[in-house]
């Protein structure tokens, strides 16, 4: 279930000056603030939590202690800024600009014109979950179950889980926030964010304006003989694009360069070799899924302003999903494979859609007749399916989350750390698990318990 580089570096900071020209320590440290800059910029300002207490619990454990020790953050409510610097010099700083959430500040950067403050408007579906306080589960066994997934235990990982809602039959049975987090908590996708722009290329082939078998045609990849030109839609919602494009827990692989050195992050993915050629093997890379963000900003048109409407007219508005944040790199592309922000409850209604088949709840059909079926259809025998995690194929990692109570027709998406979307289509059933746990299952073990029980709870 990798979906973004935990950026680990500690040992690489300290290496022998004989491996300079490979591991570039200087590198390392670089995307270290730019992760510190980025997250603590959109925790504070998008999600309105403590900047001390986001560092701690979710930037530390992704650059390792020697690098949380090195760097020093300073966030300024007055610009809405925050900058990162080393003791020698500034590394990084990263900008809020309302409406867009946060970005790192890199040379290129297009302008961003902050929205109007404005009230959020009421739902046209009546689809927003009551009452706005906590729901709290009168069945014993989920009870218990959800204490496991937020309890710490001897020995074992800390969880940090900050939110869980779950959702039976349309309605919320049972939800728990975590101090400092409640109902309205805009909470970080990460990689959770690449199922949403699974729904967006959905509506576009609803709109006709594209088929998932048809090739990208990047501008980069059109001289003759590139076998880049042969990449299909398809291929880049399966991660099967056969680009040399890793993503691994290293600040030095493509996709941590990418997100964090790179403020024209499609532009860097597009310009990523071909290793081999399409459709052969499954490679889960954040690259692939930028490439589809720019061609979804390309065919709906405006800039990130056109897209944002587009999101909101024919995917949030219908859902009633009204506070939803979405990043842009510096180019104006939608990074709709890590950053997308909302409460758990709006997760949840956005799990809602695909548990329902694409139908919204005013009943109109946004996602094409069977899309999420081929969603969730496995990749390569691998489990994953397009911009989705499934139980559906043959591997290993599917058998045993369905030997544990996960059903086979299950799927979810997935983020790093522990940002997930379960989706029950046999049990009628959405759960939604945010939070910032550690490796190595990031508390998968204790969601599946906890589906198991919620499923026999209410049988």
């Amino acid at each position: 279930m990798r979906n973004k580089a935990l950026i680990a570096v500690g040992v690489v900071a300290v290496a022998a000056a004989s491996a300079w020209a490979v591991f570039r320590p200087d590198q390392a440290l670089r995307v270290a603030a730019g992760v510190a800059a980025h997250h603590v910029c959109s925790m504070v300002f998008v999600g309105g939590q403590d900047p001390q207490r986001t560092y701690d619990e979710l930037v530390v454990p992704m650059i390792g202690d020697v690098a949380g020790r090195l760097l020093s953050v300073h966030v300024s409510p007055e610009t809405q800024s925050v900058a990162v610097s080393s003791p020698l010099r500034s590394l990084a700083s990263a900008s809020y600009v309302r409406g867009y959430g946060c970005r790192l500040d890199l040379p290129g950067n297009i302008p961003l014109v902050a929205d109007a403050p404005v009230a959020t408007p009421p739902s046209r579906d009546g689809s927003d979950f009551a009452p706005a306080q906590a729901v709290v589960t009168d069945r014993p066994a989920v009870t218990e179950a959800l204490e496991r997934v937020f309890s710490d235990r001897p020995g074992e990982p800390a969880k940090q889980v900050k939110a869980v809602v779950v959702v039976k039959g349309g309605h919320v049975v049972a939800e728990r926030y975590a101090d400092g987090f409640g109902v309205g908590s805009p909470l970080i996708s990460f990689s959770v964010a690449k199922s949403f722009t699974n729904a967006l290329v959905g509506l576009l082939v609803v709109d006709g304006k594209l088929h998932v078998d048809q090739a990208l045609d990047a501008a980069e990849w059109r001289r003759s003989g590139d076998a880049r030109g042969a990449i299909t839609v398809e291929d880049l919602m399966r991660m099967r694009s056969g680009l040399a494009a890793e993503e691994a827990e290293s600040a030095f692989s493509p996709v941590a360069q990418m997100e964090f050195l790179h403020g024209d992050m499609a532009g860097f993915a597009a310009a990523q070799p071909a290793k081999e050629a399409p459709g052969k093997t499954f490679e889960y890379t954040s690259a692939d899924t930028l490439l589809l963000d720019r061609m979804i900003g390309e065919r709906v048109g405006g800039g990130p302003d056109g897209v944002r409407e587009y999101a909101r007219n024919r995917l949030f508005s219908h859902l009633g999903m009204h506070d939803i944040t979405m990043e842009f790199d510096g180019k104006g592309t939608f990074v709709g494979s890590t950053y997308v922000y909302a409460s758990a409850r709006d997760y949840a209604k956005f799990g809602l859609l695909y548990l329902n088949d694409g139908v919204a709840p005013d009943g109109e059909r946004l996602l094409p007749r069977g899309w999420v079926a081929w969603s969730r259809t496995s990749t390569l025998g691998a489990p994953y399916g397009a911009g989705f995690w499934t139980n559906d194929g043959p591997s290993e990692p599917a058998t045993w989350r369905v030997e544990g109570g996960f059903p086979k027709d299950g799927f979810y998406a997935s983020g790093t750390m522990g940002q997930r979307i379960y989706i029950v289509p046999s049990a009628h059933l959405v759960i939604t698990r945010f939070g910032y746990s550690a490796p190595p299952d990031y508390g998968i073990k204790d969601d599946i318990a906890l589906i198991k029980a919620v499923i026999e709870a209410y049988r």
